[in-house]
Formats: C-alpha cells, structure tokens, sequence
C-alpha cells in the first residue's frame, strides 16, 4: 500500500493493531495513563537494551526519522508525551527538541509483533526532525549511483544549534 502524500491523513484501517493514544496534556494525568503503559512489556533484552524507535508524521505517514530507546527513555517518553531517545554517540537521555525547539509531540504509539519495535506517531513541533535542518532525516534517495537530495530543508543547523 503506499504511503500517503504529506497533507493527506492516514486512512483508519491503516491503523496498527497494538495502538495506544496519547492523550493531550500526559503530565497533568500520568497515573491512569502510566498504569496503562506498565502492561505493556517491551522486551529490551534484545540489542543491548536498545529498541529502535521510528518517528512518524501522525497526519501524513511521513517517516521522520529512526533513533533508539532504552527502559529509561521509554519511560520518560510515557510520563511526558514528549519523544525521548536513548543518544547513542552521546551515551545519555536524548529529550528531542531540547536543544532545537524541535519537539515531537506523541499522538500515538504503535508496537510490533515481538514488542522489540515501537512506531512513535508524533506531531513534530517546529517542522523538522533532522538535525540536519531537513523534515525529514530520509530526505535523499538513491538515484542511479548518486545520491539526490529530495526533502525540504527548513532550518539552518550553524543558527540553531549552539557550538
């Protein structure tokens, strides 16, 4: 099936079957909303304590991007509502947007059949996900043997990121 147009709103029945839904506001009613997540076992026995976690636009379907969590960043991404990420070059909690402003804001959390994968289905504050500038940390596709840049560029990293 293909992916939809950025713009376009992902059809119901393409919808993930372990779905939960982040409601507005997760910081004000963490304990009914918390008690929900702690029967959901995720199985970080597998790569290290790391899972991979796939950022995806919740209206279009637009892939953002694809990092990594740990027990702790799940957790906190649970509490707040706010994607956060395990930094692997950086070995610490990464809380996206905390340098940028880029916030991803999760709308839904989808997890795969062997509860070794999560799809955060995110409202991304500010308009890009790369740290790079770019919406999207796929905006280049291979084109014969080069690369070619297809993404939008909205930010200019050297501005917005301190030295």
């Amino acid at each position: 099936m293909p992916v939809p147009r950025p713009g376009k709103r992902i059809p119901e029945n393409r919808r993930c079957e372990k779905e939960l839904t982040v409601p507005e506001n997760n910081s004000s009613h963490p304990s009914v909303y918390q008690e929900e997540f702690k029967m959901i076992e995720l199985d970080f026995s597998k790569g290290d304590g790391l899972l991979p976690a796939i950022a995806q636009d919740y209206k279009t379907g637009e892939v953002l991007m694809l990092a990594y969590i740990n027990k702790q960043s799940w957790e906190e991404t649970v509490r707040t509502g706010n994607a956060t990420y395990w930094s692997r070059s950086r070995n610490k909690l990464w809380k996206k947007g905390e340098e940028s402003g880029n916030v991803q804001k999760i709308k839904e959390i989808c997890i795969d059949c062997d509860n070794d994968t999560v799809l955060f289905k995110v409202d991304q504050i500010g308009g890009a996900a790369c740290h790079t500038g770019y919406r999207s940390c796929f905006y280049r596709k291979i084109v014969k043997d080069k690369l070619e840049t297809v993404g939008e560029k909205i930010f200019d990293p050297e501005k917005k990121y301190k030295k």
